[in-house]
C-alpha cells in the first residue's frame, strides 16, 4: 500500500490519445492547480516543454519516451517497443517509481503492459476494467468488465464480483454492496453455461444477490455488476449510443417547436446540464484496471483534457485508499470459507 504520507506519483502517458499530448498536458496542468501530486509526464521532451507553462516546469518530471504505439498498431507489439510513452509509463510503475499509470492511449497496449509488466494481484487470473454507469439511485453501478477478457472462465466472474465489491467499499464508500451476475432473467435458473457456473462460485461472496437483468445496472437496484468483457464492452458502447442518439432526437424535437425551444431554454441550466453531467464519461475520466499490482487507469482515447484530469484524480484516490489489499482480503477470506 502507498504510505500515508509520501506524495503520489502519476506517471501519464502524454503521448497515446487521439489529438496528442495537447489535452493531456492542458489536464494535467488542470490537476496540479487543485491537488498535490508529482505528475511524470511520459513521451518526446521537447513537445512537453513546448505546451508546459514555464511556472509549472519544475513541479513536473519528464521521462522522455522517442516512440508511440497508435491506435492501429496490435497490442501484442507493445512488449517490443520498449522505448513507447506506454511501455516506459507502465515500467516507472513496475520499478516503483510511480504509485499509478494513466493513458489515453492505445487501450489494449496498456492493458497488456500493465498486466504482464506491473503483474496481477496475487489471487487474480486477469484483471477487469471497470466502469461506472449512471442510475437513479444515490450511488452509480459498477460494471466489470468492460473489455479486459472477451474470453471469461466461471473463476474469473467471481474474482471480478470480489474486486467489483471492493471496489465498491473502498473507493464508492458503500459499506455492504449488492453485487449481481448479469444474465437473461433474475431467476437463479437462468443464464448460460458460464453464468450458471460463475453463480455457484460467487455464492461464496457476502454480497452476491444473484442474477440481474440489463436493466438493473440503470435503476440503481445493485451497486456492482458482474459479466464477461465481451458482453461488458457491447453493453457500454450500446449505452454510450443510446445517450448520444436520445441527445440528438431531445435536440431535434425542441428545433421543431417554438414552446419546446423556450422551455428547453429554461431547462438548459439546470435539467440539461445536470443530466449531462449525470452520462458524461469525462466526469470518470477512465477506467481503472482492477486486478493489477499496482493502479492503471484506461482513458478514452478522444479524452479532453477535463476527462485527464478525472483520471488522474482517480488515480489519485485509488492509490490512496486500500482497494488492492481488500481485494485480496476478500479472496483470501472466500477460499478458506470453502
Amino acid at each position: 500500500m502507498h504510505s500515508k504520507d509520501s506524495v503520489i506519483r502519476i506517471a501519464i502517458d502524454a503521448m497515446g490519445g487521439d489529438f496528442g499530448p495537447a489535452p493531456i498536458i492542458e489536464g494535467t496542468v488542470q490537476a496540479l492547480m487543485e491537488k498535490a501530486f508529482v505528475p511524470i509526464l511520459v513521451g518526446d521532451k521537447e513537445d512537453i516543454l513546448a505546451l508546459l507553462p514555464a511556472q509549472l516546469v519544475n513541479r513536473v518530471e519528464i521521462v522522455d519516451a522517442s516512440d508511440v504505439i497508435l491506435m492501429s498498431d496490435q497490442a501484442t507489439d507493445a512488449l517490443r517497443r520498449k522505448e513507447s510513452s506506454i511501455y516506459k509509463a507502465v515500467e516507472l510503475v513496475r520499478e516503483k517509481k510511480a504509485d499509478a499509470v494513466v493513458s489515453a492511449g492505445h487501450s489494449g497496449a496498456t492493458m497488456a503492459l500493465a498486466t504482464l509488466r506491473i503483474g496481477r494481484l496475487p489471487h487474480i487470473s486477469k484483471p477487469a476494467l471497470a466502469t461506472l454507469m449512471p442510475t437513479l439511485g444515490a450511488h452509480k453501478t459498477l460494471v466489470l468488465d468492460v473489455g479486459a477478457v472477451v474470453d471469461c472462465k466461471a473463476q474469473n466472474l467471481y474474482e471480478f464480483g470480489a474486486m467489483g465489491e471492493a471496489y465498491a467499499q473502498m473507493i464508492m464508500g458503500i459499506s455492504k454492496p449488492q453485487v449481481g451476475l448479469l444474465a437473461n432473467g433474475s431467476e437463479s435458473s437462468k443464464g448460460n453455461e458460464l453464468t450458471k457456473e460463475a453463480f455457484k462460485l460467487l455464492q461464496k461472496l457476502d454480497g452476491f444477490v444473484g442474477n440481474v437483468e440489463g436493466r438493473d445496472i440503470f435503476n440503481g437496484s445493485v451497486n456492482v455488476v458482474v459479466c464477461d468483457g465481451f458482453t461488458g464492452n457491447i453493453l457500454l458502447k450500446a449505452s454510450e449510443g443510446v445517450v448520444t442518439t436520445i441527445f440528438s432526437m431531445m435536440k431535434q424535437q425542441i428545433r421543431k417547436s417554438f414552446p419546446a425551444k423556450f422551455g428547453a431554454l429554461l431547462m438548459k441550466k439546470k435539467v440539461f446540464s445536470a443530466l449531462k453531467k449525470e452520462v458524461d464519461y469525462e466526469e470518470y475520466g477512465g477506467a481503472p484496471l482492477l486486478g493489477v499490482d499496482g493502479c492503471a487507469i484506461v482513458s478514452h482515447g478522444s479524452s479532453s483534457s477535463k476527462a485527464i484530469k478525472n483520471a488522474i484524480f482517480q488515480a489519485i484516490s485509488y492509490t490512496k485508499s486500500d482497494v488492492n489489499a481488500r481485494i485480496e482480503l476478500l479472496l483470501e477470506e472466500s477460499k478458506r470459507a470453502k
